[in-house]
């Protein structure tokens, strides 16, 4: 669990981050096939005849020509960080909603280790004004982390961001111009598979399956191929005309004209 604080103006708040996702990916070892038993690694270098090396031999190595390299310790690193580094410092306050998600990376809630009522007060202030803080920390790590603090479910989350010279140009050239018909069909097209999000009722179906299909084989029984559900690929070759009908038509709507 990493601590921290929260610093706005002269108010610092004692935090500890906690992860606002859990990992459901399905694990697997990497096995010898014919063994059956785990494929091991291990950490040793070019100069090293094979000799395995432990965590007090591996330092740090900035490559600035090839193959020559300056150490840099821990110790220095850290001796680089100033009192403020050591903290989360929002410099900005903006609108939530103008920060693009793209920027976004991951997601820590924030819970108050003391001073609770600056930590309210911020949450209170933030829900109040409709704004999230912009930040920099290089508390965690040998770099320094651009982050948005912003209130989620009545609690402050810190969502670590990436940097704007991180972000890559769009890849997308200039697009052809949009019929009037077209667009019309594709607007109700839009607006008939509209609703609430409902997230919690988007499920991993694949990997249901895959856990299922494993616990089939742990009990020596045959993996059972199922019917796919969702979309099919058909033999018939639509225009955008055709396949925005047809589109409608399934979703029970008329295309009119």
């Amino acid at each position: 669990m990493l601590k921290g604080s929260i610093g706005f103006g002269l108010v610092f708040i004692p935090v500890s981050l906690h992860s606002a996702v859990k990992n459901h990916d399905v694990s697997f070892n990497q096995l010898d096939r014919e063994t059956r038993t785990r494929v091991k690694y291990k950490k040793t270098c070019l100069a090293c005849d094979g000799r395995e090396l432990e965590a007090k031999d591996i330092v740090r190595g900035y490559q600035y020509q090839k193959d020559r390299y300056v150490l840099v310790e821990d110790e220095e690193i850290d001796a680089l960080k100033t009192k403020r580094d050591r903290a989360v410092n929002i410099e900005k306050f903006v609108d939530a909603a103008l920060i693009d998600p793209v920027y976004f990376d991951k997601s820590y809630y924030l819970k108050p280790e003391g001073a609770d009522k600056a930590y309210a007060l911020l949450v209170s202030a933030l829900e109040t004004e409709g704004k999230a803080g912009i930040a920099r920390t290089a508390a965690w790590g040998a770099r320094q982390t651009l982050a948005v603090v912003r209130v989620v479910e009545g609690a402050l989350m810190l969502t670590t961001m990436h940097f704007a010279d991180e972000i890559r140009d769009r890849p997308v050239g200039d697009l052809p111009k949009v019929e009037e018909k077209e667009l019309k069909l594709a607007c109700q097209i839009i607006t008939s598979m509209s609703g609430e999000p409902e997230l919690e009722k988007f499920t991993d179906e694949y990997r249901e399956r895959l856990m299922a299909a494993i616990k089939n084989k742990i009990e020596g029984e045959e993996v059972v191929v199922t019917e796919s559900g969702g979309f099919e690929r058909s033999d018939t070759v639509f225009g955008l005309m055709e396949a925005l009908r047809a589109s409608l038509a399934e979703s029970g709507i008329g295309a009119g004209g």
